[in-house]
């Protein structure tokens, strides 16, 4: 059994840096729905469930390695942030991708999309059905697996000198894709973290954040690791990405902020997805020569008695702006692989496929 039932999906470590007053206890949130500064909320309460990780003692002493160890890189950055060091690097580059795999906003999305999967296919109660805590303990055994996707992307810290402070909400370690965003020939497509164009996005402090990038695809200039930004645009680009990733919350460290979170999210708020996902339904249309021909239809007008794909898509939204110290290379080594279906540098590859694919049989 676990020795935690108040089990925090984004953890009192990171949010710390974000709350009010020295012992830590509370802190500024605004709600997107109500779009209110709350602020003196116990941090206690924030991003967690009983039980989110279910009650494998294990799996408990696992995360809070992960996290003691964030706790002691940020504590080493807010001593001296004149570097990045090779060592905290790591650790928080392992805590970016534990942390993006971990939420509640990732369980709801793996939650959602087996649900629709499972309602195009009329497959019976029970079958292809997912919780959240199986979610998340899926997440977490996928985080042993992927520790090494993000070997091969640059990392440094974005130190704040503007008048408004980073953000961090609910879901805070986000995965975008700038050059895909805006690439005419791979709009639509998803990304993931193979993906050529890749960057993560974590706040560490309302003064530091933490930026991992595609060095092939981008340029950003730093000294020893560390970035200066000077203006509010390039910290309101950074804190976009938060109101447009979260579940319900972001947060702040000083609640004086509320007026001009109240602007900043009006104008992003219609770019926040009102669905995550897309299933698209094909079915077979013919066949030749041994190969199969399938057409894209909606779900509803599907005959029940072909065989058919399920391709489910991630929808990603566009901030609108971008800090102007991410410069996509003019010379950047992405290149198609000839089919149209893939963009490879490196070691990381684009496929416009989806996450999941699912075979339907009559």
């Amino acid at each position: 059994m676990a020795n935690n039932k108040n089990q925090h999906f984004v953890p009192r470590c990171h949010l710390r840096p974000f709350t009010q007053g020295a012992e830590g206890l509370a802190i500024s949130l605004f709600n997107l729905e109500r779009k209110k500064l709350i602020s003196n909320a116990p941090v206690k309460n924030q991003c967690s469930k009983d039980y989110f990780y279910g009650t494998d003692e294990q799996l408990e002493d696992a995360i809070q390695l992960v996290e003691s160890g964030y706790s002691r890189s940020l504590r080493d950055l807010l001593q001296d942030n004149r570097s990045l060091s090779e060592e905290n690097k790591t650790v928080f580059r392992i805590f970016w991708l534990f942390q993006h795999l971990r939420t509640e906003a990732a369980a709801m999305s793996a939650v959602q999309m087996a649900e629709t999967t499972r309602n195009i296919a009329d497959l019976p109660p029970g079958e292809f059905s997912l919780g959240i805590k199986e979610a998340v303990q899926i997440a977490c055994r996928t985080f042993a697996g992927a520790m090494h996707e993000l070997d091969d992307l640059k990392f440094c810290i974005i130190k704040n000198k503007t008048d408004f402070p980073f953000i961090t909400s609910d879901n805070p370690a986000v995965l975008t894709n700038r050059w895909q965003l805006e690439n005419k020939k791979t709009h639509g497509l998803s990304f993931g973290m193979r993906s050529a164009g890749m960057l993560a996005i974590l706040p560490l402090t309302p003064r530091l954040l933490l930026l991992g990038y595609d060095g092939d695809v981008y340029s950003v200039p730093n000294e020893r690791g560390v970035v200066e930004i000077r203006s509010t645009r390039d910290a309101i680009a950074f804190n976009r990405h938060q109101f447009l990733q979260c579940v319900a919350n972001v947060y702040v460290h000083d609640a004086t902020h509320e007026d001009a979170l109240v602007k900043h999210y009006s104008e992003i708020e219609t770019a926040r997805p009102k669905s995550r996902h897309i299933i698209h339904y094909a079915e077979i249309d013919s066949t030749h020569g041994g190969h199969a021909r399938y057409v894209v239809i909606p779900p509803e007008k599907r005959d029940k008695t072909k065989e058919a794909i399920m391709h489910t898509q991630v929808i990603h939204p566009h901030p609108g702006i971008w800090p102007s110290q991410v410069k996509i290379r003019a010379n950047g080594s992405v290149y198609t692989n000839g089919t149209g279906m893939g963009y490879v540098r490196a070691s990381r590859t684009h496929t416009a496929s989806g996450p999941d694919f699912k075979r339907e049989h009559p």
